[in-house]
């Protein structure tokens, strides 16, 4: 069997360099390791940055976005009492969508679906052959039976945990890490959100998130400890532990409920180098990762899928290859300045342990200068809407 493109991974950014495939008549198999209810039952951030807004409508897959996304202007930082606001679209011009990345996943699943394009689920033991040659294939078993899937690209979507990145020789690649010590207790609730927009909270009592997916249902988040069990929380220690890192003029209009969903996130920043061997593309989590606090996961994904959709259109249209071969160092760079400013941001809010006086006393300076600085407040609004491609 042949096919042009395989595309391991059926997460977002495997789907929307598929449907984007489509729409130049390229054929794409994607190849997912589960189910497509497992798929669509991840937990997953929903703050769209402009730039991949854009690229699905390209894709033709924002029908339901623009109908039920929720436009943000700005975000709420607070410091204990205090707080201010900066506006992205007096600093930019641009907004943020807040859309669930669940309900960007199942809109690309069902444009593709609509396409008739090949997704193959429950696909086990993939192994990747020939990928530093001109003839690579996928081998894998689906429905108990092993196959074999000859290409002309293989593009990896399937995570850190994924087989991808691991099929590049260890000595062909180089791996930046760095673990933080704390992770973020999650809490989906059936609630209306406390504020119209995100609010990031920095305390003496630790971060906190006020987030949303729609007018009925609030995603919040509290620093943690990695030691500790989600579990062990019960809903009410989940509140009183939100409501303490908040100013009270917010805590008090908190609407509570039961949780419906509870969970521990690490927080990790790691990117791996090059993002291309041969005929082998590397895209999103398989090659990098943020700290959620800056919102970049899925977006710095679908910015990997902007530049190598560039490319393969521009291999397919003319067989020219130039952008194919610089996509490697073209992701990079702007991945880097997403960790960049995911690091400061997380540094910015979080209390991490051992911390000094000397070191709360330059977070708070930090702010006060956030706050009172507009240029300072546009460089965060540019870092928070979307790099340019």
């Amino acid at each position: 069997m042949r096919t042009q493109v395989i595309i391991i991974g059926g997460g977002p950014s495997g789907l929307l360099l598929g449907q984007l495939l489509h729409t130049i008549g390229v054929e794409a198999v994607v190849l997912e390791r589960r189910t497509r209810d497992y798929v669509l039952g991840r937990i997953r951030a929903g703050v769209l940055e402009r730039g991949t807004v854009d690229l699905l409508a390209r894709a033709g897959a924002d029908a339901r976005l623009r109908k039920e996304g929720m436009p943000h202007n700005g975000t709420l930082l607070t410091s204990d009492t205090d707080s201010f606001r900066v506006d992205f679209t007096a600093h930019t011009g641009h907004s943020v969508m807040v859309y669930g990345q669940t309900e960007v996943t199942r809109d690309l699943y069902d444009a593709r679906a609509a396409a008739g394009a090949q997704t193959l689920f429950e696909v086990d033991n993939v192994q990747i052959i020939g990928a530093d040659t001109d003839a690579p294939q996928v081998q894998f078993d689906h429905e108990g039976t092993g196959k074999a899937l000859q290409c002309d690209f293989i593009v990896g979507c399937d995570g850190f945990h994924g087989v991808s990145r691991l099929s590049i020789p260890q000595d062909k690649r180089r791996a930046f890490e760095k673990t933080y010590p704390f992770g973020w207790l999650g809490i989906l609730s059936e609630t209306p959100p406390v504020d119209d927009e995100l609010i990031y909270a920095n305390s003496a009592h630790g971060f906190a998130l006020c987030s949303m997916r729609n007018a009925n249902l609030s995603r919040y988040y509290v620093q943690c400890s990695m030691q500790d069990n989600a579990d062990n929380w019960t809903d009410a220690a989940f509140w009183e532990a939100l409501k303490r890192r908040l100013p009270d003029a917010i805590a008090e209009r908190l609407v509570t409920g039961p949780s419906i969903e509870k969970s521990i996130a690490p927080l990790r920043s790691f990117v791996t180098e090059p993002m291309r061997w041969g005929r082998l593309f590397l895209c999103g989590d398989a090659a990098h990762i943020v700290p959620p606090t800056g919102a970049k996961g899925l977006n710095t994904a679908a910015s990997d899928v902007h530049y190598l959709f560039e490319g393969l259109t521009d291999w397919y249209g003319s067989g020219d290859a130039r952008a194919l071969d610089s996509y490697s160092e073209r992701a990079l760079a702007r991945v880097w300045k997403a960790e960049r400013f995911s690091w400061w941001f997380s540094s910015l809010m979080h209390r991490f342990p051992g911390q000094s006086d000397f070191d709360q006393r330059m977070q708070q300076a930090e702010l006060a200068f956030l706050r009172s600085n507009d240029a300072a407040q546009k460089a965060f609004a540019e870092n928070y809407v979307g790099l340019p491609y």
